[in-house]
């Protein structure tokens, strides 16, 4: 607004500006303002003329003192880091324009937990990749085999990446757990294929004298572990196939972790096909080329070979070892801690909503912020807390001055959990009062939902008045209340705060000649205040309001003695012509379209839910209602019990076709189950783990068992197939020398498997419980334990299986054309 501006004039020689000068730019002038209707009155002499803020809907406190709070919130999808620079360099350009104000954006800086989280997270990649190239180194005994399978690992995970970025995905928690998870596959395909390229080289140089070229040897030997690795692969991708069709928040989880996870066991697929045979014809092709054995793996060899050569007859004890470990897995399950089914990050900022009793007062609830803000404080490990109490002006939150939000800074060198458990015994001191402690993340999944998520079936009435709302409702309740496997009807009303109402008696406003519109104008005046002008002054614009002075308006008597002028200008109290009390009113009025509503929980036990809610229903429309209420039946029973029989479907087909895939790579229909008791004692092996370890489990955690199910099959399809083709290929007999020698030949890239899969994971494990660690952790955990077992399980209990139930392998049918004689006329 420009209000002074008045134009201008043209003289012969110039033009002039015409300025005007207001009268009026502080209070003190104001209230010169003479009276207009009386004899020389001024403003002054019948108000007190001050200088004042707007009524305040939100305060804020930092650290004791009052501040202002601006918070921003990002976009779902956008970098976050990204952001936080952005509004960084906006602030630094702000703060020459604004000399005396400071800003501090430590309160809340979601950016310090991402910095945190990515450097510990590099650290034990660091430290996972040194102690997986050592152990590479070991185990390969020799640079070129060593390096071949690091290529091969990082050009798997490269692609995997690669195509996830194509895709436009964020490397998040959610991602990162995924390609972890398909580590252990990835550098099993390495592992493998190039073990036994080098295991075939010597061979051929030991028996054959080399006549066989170094290209036929390596595309057979990568040929040879193509069959029952692609069954193995194939049976992995299809385990994960039920997660796809969970819903809602585990299945947005679940998807993001299950597409980063196939991905990168295609990628380690492709790799192995293509890559990592033409690495060995690469490296491997020199005529001099020595192909040595580390002496670590024929000690392993030795070692084994006669530890299981005492074993090999023991199916009895594989099938008790069998047997227990499932038990086990299955009665640990119900005692391992799952409290927390979504991973709870390690935020260094923690959120503590406050909601006082409805009613409660502004400067009431600064005291209880303020008081609470200098407790904290003097929590260790806490660096400030901010407060702020009601909302902002364009705030989205609908909530009064009786609700506030504290936001504490957490020293990253603290203990955390030591921390957070001070801070919530601080927050639990505050009797009468609602009090959360979490995380923003654990606050944002948790925001509110439309339909109580406790209620088997909710219904829900509409209408206009809340009142005959309420009628309504009770009426739907009692109906309601008999149906047969209806436990419980709850209303789900709005919460109440104390209201002052004032209600004009009309008798006797009428006898004194005043309107209940005057009554309305007059103390509405003085209460809430009203708009009667404007001052301008610098581009700027002030409001002027006519207010009763606050001892006017302090107590209900105050209000009662509140004086409304009568038409002959006389006055009365108010009191005398309304009814002024507290009354309950609703602290918010919950609207769908353009209709309120109230909401019934309905809770059921003992009969199944579809027939229920079809009772229900047909009650709920067979009510009559008044014009404009109604009521409807609110259920995602249908879409619950659709997306459980899918979920049972998948899970059905994905049991089956494993059976079916292990089946036709073993070619035996009783190994095929025999090697899926022994999947399935890997899976309760890792629960085993979580549970010895006192781990929280998540569902995210529960991802790592994918993992464990994987390499498992690998090992177990892999030996099972070696020892075919040492029966088929090399006309060995079947016998317990045909199984130690099997045995042998495979346990240096199981046990190497194993150990790099460990060794990687390690650092997560025993570098505690950092932030960026939430999800992965516990999956490690559950992954190293899980290894350790199912690799005993394949080196011990599966040849003894063998021995039992291998000998009874069908036979594959396979067509020989044998050339013959051919008659001729």
């Amino acid at each position: 607004s420009s209000p002074g501006t008045g134009g201008f004039i043209d003289t012969p020689n110039q033009r002039l500006s015409v300025w005007h000068v207001l009268p009026i730019s502080s209070a003190e002038e104001l209230g010169q303002v003479t009276v207009e209707g009386t004899e020389g009155v001024l403003l002054k002499d019948v108000a007190e003329v001050v200088e004042d803020h707007q009524v305040l809907i939100g305060d804020a406190v930092i650290n004791n003192n009052s501040n202002l709070l601006l918070v921003i919130e990002k976009l779902p999808g956008v970098n976050t880091l990204e952001v936080t620079r952005n509004v960084d360099e906006a602030l630094a350009a702000l703060q020459p324009g604004l000399p005396g104000v400071q800003f501090d954006a430590s309160i809340f800086r979601p950016a310090t937990f991402l910095e945190m989280a990515i450097a510990n997270l590099t650290q034990a990649l660091v430290i996972g990749a040194i102690l997986m190239v050592l152990m590479l180194g070991i185990f390969m005994y020799g640079w070129r085999t060593a390096l071949i399978s690091l290529l091969a690992i990082l050009t798997s995970l490269a692609a995997a990446l690669t195509v996830l970025y194509l895709r436009g995905a964020t490397l998040n928690s959610m991602v990162i757990a995924g390609l972890v998870v398909a580590l252990g596959l990835i550098i099993d395909e390495a592992v493998v294929d190039i073990q036994n390229i080098m295991q075939r080289l010597r061979q051929n140089r030991e028996e054959s004298g080399s006549l066989v070229s170094t290209r036929s040897v390596v595309l057979a030997a990568s040929a040879e572990m193509r069959g029952g690795l692609f069954f193995a692969t194939l049976i992995t991708l299809l385990a994960a196939l039920p997660l796809f069709f969970l819903d809602g928040m585990f299945g947005e989880i679940f998807r993001v972790m299950v597409a980063s996870y196939t991905l990168a066991v295609l990628a380690a697929m492709v790799t192995a096909l293509v890559i990592t045979p033409a690495l060995s014809l690469i490296f491997l092709s020199g005529k001099g080329l020595e192909v040595r054995e580390s002496p670590l793996v024929a000690r392993l060899q030795r070692s084994y070979r006669g530890t299981l050569a005492r074993m090999v007859n023991g199916a009895g004890l594989a099938h008790v070892a069998l047997v227990v470990l499932i038990i086990g897995g299955i009665a640990a399950a119900p005692f391992i801690n799952r409290e927390q089914m979504l991973p709870s990050f390690r935020e260094p900022y923690l959120t503590i909503k406050v909601e006082g009793a409805p009613g409660t007062s502004h400067l009431e609830m600064n005291r209880v912020m303020t008081l609470m803000g200098s407790e904290l404080r003097s929590v260790s490990g806490v660096k400030n807390v901010g407060s702020h109490v009601g909302r902002a002006e364009f705030g989205d939150q609908v909530v009064n001055v009786n609700s506030g939000e504290l936001w504490v800074t957490l020293d990253p060198n603290a203990n955390y959990d030591a921390t957070v458990a001070s801070i919530q015994v601080v927050a639990n001191g505050y009797a009468g009062i609602v009090r959360d402690v979490r995380t923003y993340t654990q606050q944002t999944i948790s925001q509110p939902q439309n339909i109580d998520p406790n209620s088997d079936i909710t219904v829900r009435v509409y209408g206009e008045d809340m009142n005959v709302l309420r009628a309504e409702a009770a009426r739907v309740e009692k109906a309601l209340s008999e149906v047969s496997g209806v436990t419980s009807v709850r209303p789900l009303l709005p919460m109440q705060e104390p209201t002052l109402e004032i209600k004009v008696d009309l008798t006797t406003a009428q006898t004194h000649g005043i309107k209940p519109g005057d009554v309305r104008r007059a103390a509405a005046t003085l209460i809430s205040g009203i708009l009667v002008g404007n001052l301008f002054e610098e581009q700027k614009i002030f409001d002027v309001v006519v207010w009763g002075k606050p001892e006017l308006r302090d107590s209900i008597s105050d209000v009662s003695n509140l004086m409304i002028p009568k038409p002959d200008g006389s006055l009365i109290r108010l009191g005398d012509v309304a009814d002024v009390g507290i009354v309950p009113a609703d602290t918010v009025i919950k609207h769908e379209g353009l209709s309120a509503y109230l909401d019934l929980g309905i809770t059921v036990q003992g009969r199944s839910l579809p027939a229920v809610a079809s009772d229900v229903t047909g009650i709920v429309h067979g009510l009559a209602y008044p014009v404009e209420y109604h009521a409807e039946v609110l259920t995602d029973h249908t879409q619950r019990q659709a997306a459980q029989q899918r979920l049972l479907i998948a899970s059905l087909i994905a049991v089956i076709g494993m059976y079916l895939l292990l089946q036709a790579s073993v070619k035996s229909w009783s190994m095929a189950l025999a090697t899926f008791l022994v999947l399935l004692a890997a899976l309760a092996g890792g629960l085993l783990t979580a549970f010895l370890t006192n781990g929280t489990l998540s569902v995210a955690s529960l991802f790592g068992l994918l993992a464990v199910l994987g390499i498992a099959t690998r090992n177990a399809i892999a030996l099972i197939n070696h020892y075919q083709h040492l029966e088929i290929e090399k006309g060995q007999s079947f016998g317990s020398e045909l199984i130690l020698r099997g045995s042998a030949d495979r346990v240096a890239p199981t046990v190497m498997t194993t150990l790099t899969t460990a060794l990687t994971l390690l650092p997560f494990v025993f570098l505690g419980n950092l932030a960026g660690f939430e999800v992965v952790r516990p999956m490690a955990i559950i992954i190293v334990g899980g290894l350790v077992i199912s690799t005993l399980l394949n080196l011990f209990a599966l040849p003894a299986l063998y021995m039992r139930y291998g000998a009874s392998r069908e036979v594959d049918l396979e067509l020989h054309l044998v050339p013959g004689a051919v008659a001729t006329d």
